[in-house]
């Protein structure tokens, strides 16, 4: 017998949570300058729930190091295109990312 779902009260093989949790947020990216001379590319907007998912795919995908600190995701170095396109790829809505 399948696993039932605490939040929606689906089986677990078909349970739509994470893809209406995913369509549901507003993402912001942006890219900072730190101090000598690094650039981070920030991505805030993301449930707790799923940002170390999204963080670990983002740094896979980019070849790059990255950290969450409070909601944030940062990423180093220029990744404002590459990180939306991986994003759309994860199944969150273009309308919702912001750059």
């Amino acid at each position: 017998m399948n696993e039932i779902c605490q939040v929606c009260g689906l089986p677990k093989n078909i349970c739509v949570c994470k893809q209406i949790e995913k369509e549901s947020q507003k993402i912001h990216i942006k890219v900072e300058n730190r101090r000598f001379g690094k650039v981070i590319t920030s991505i805030s907007g993301l449930n707790p729930g799923i940002i170390k998912d999204v963080e670990k795919s983002l740094k896979r995908a980019l070849a790059c190091g990255g950290t969450i600190k409070g909601n944030v995701i940062e990423l180093q170095g220029y990744h404002k295109e590459k990180a939306k396109e991986i994003l759309l790829k994860e199944g969150f809505k273009e309308e919702s990312i912001t750059s």
